[in-house]
């Protein structure tokens, strides 16, 4: 099992294919598995790396808490080892976030920024930002991560057809270790780097769905504020991207990035 070493937690990864370097970050409460519809296509012509954040799959569970910079610093560090940089990066949700650090931390890592579903600061606002943050704590102690994956499966895949993906997606939620979930949740919450998106000069692709539970609006504000970006948005999809319209999504980050063999998606 590949395993690194880094600030004595060993972090799981894996690398497909051959060509530039591709990184992909998952999402919260996911794993380098969640990228199944995306490696075998992305490493027809790309390097995919994918790795297992701390506290999710197969990666060390330290105890908390956890922090963005330290999801960047971990991911920065794996890349060092396996010699790997520049890398293009692509980060969904959590992932998204982390991707932002990353991008922000060690510029000279990154050659272009796919960010999805995702925001640069996760401040609340609003009375309702802090009810569903603390609906998830709640259920998570109450009722367990099974629980809280039955919650969001709702939310992500509401097509009848979906149901195998709910079934799936279920099912890991609920492999979930809940301390590392809940330190992982709580470090996003009052994150921001919102004020230094304007240091980004990697070529920058902010990619949403259009009834993604980070509103179109908001990703609109953010995307103007990086200095080469564009933003795409993907209609009849929810947060769950990769999963609910992998073809479209590989198709338009193969064309973003470059792929020699794009058009052939």
């Amino acid at each position: 099992m590949p395993l690194i070493t880094v600030r004595d937690i060993e972090i799981y990864y894996e690398i497909h294919g051959r060509g530039d370097p591709l990184l992909l970050i998952h999402g919260l409460g996911s794993s380098c598995r969640d990228w199944e519809l995306q490696v075998p296509r992305f490493s027809r012509d790309f390097q995919v790396i994918t790795v297992d954040l701390r506290g999710h799959g197969r990666s060390s569970k330290p105890p908390g808490p956890y922090s963005i910079p330290m999801f960047g610093e971990d991911t920065a560090r794996v890349l060092e080892s396996l010699q790997l940089s520049p890398v293009h990066v692509v980060g969904i949700s959590l992932g998204g976030m982390v991707a932002f650090q990353l991008a922000l931390d060690f510029p000279g890592l990154i050659k272009k920024l796919v960010i999805v579903n995702s925001v640069p600061e996760l401040v609340p606002r609003r009375i309702g930002d802090l009810l569903s943050y603390w609906q998830r704590l709640i259920i998570i102690r109450l009722m367990g991560m099974e629980k809280m994956g039955q919650v969001l499966a709702e939310r992500f895949f509401t097509d009848p057809d979906q149901e195998p993906l709910k079934e799936i997606f279920v099912r890991r939620w609920s492999e979930n270790h809940k301390p590392s979930y809940r330190a992982a949740l709580k470090a996003a919450y009052g994150w921001s780097v919102r004020e230094r998106l304007g240091e980004i000069q990697a070529p920058t692709l902010v990619l949403g769905a259009d009834d993604d539970y980070f509103p179109t609006p908001e990703k609109e504000a953010y995307a103007a504020l990086i200095p080469h970006a564009e933003l795409m948005v993907i209609k009849d999809s929810r947060h769950a991207l990769t999963a609910e319209k992998p073809a479209v999504f590989n198709q338009i980050v193969l064309d973003f990035l470059g792929s020699p063999s794009g058009d052939k998606a």
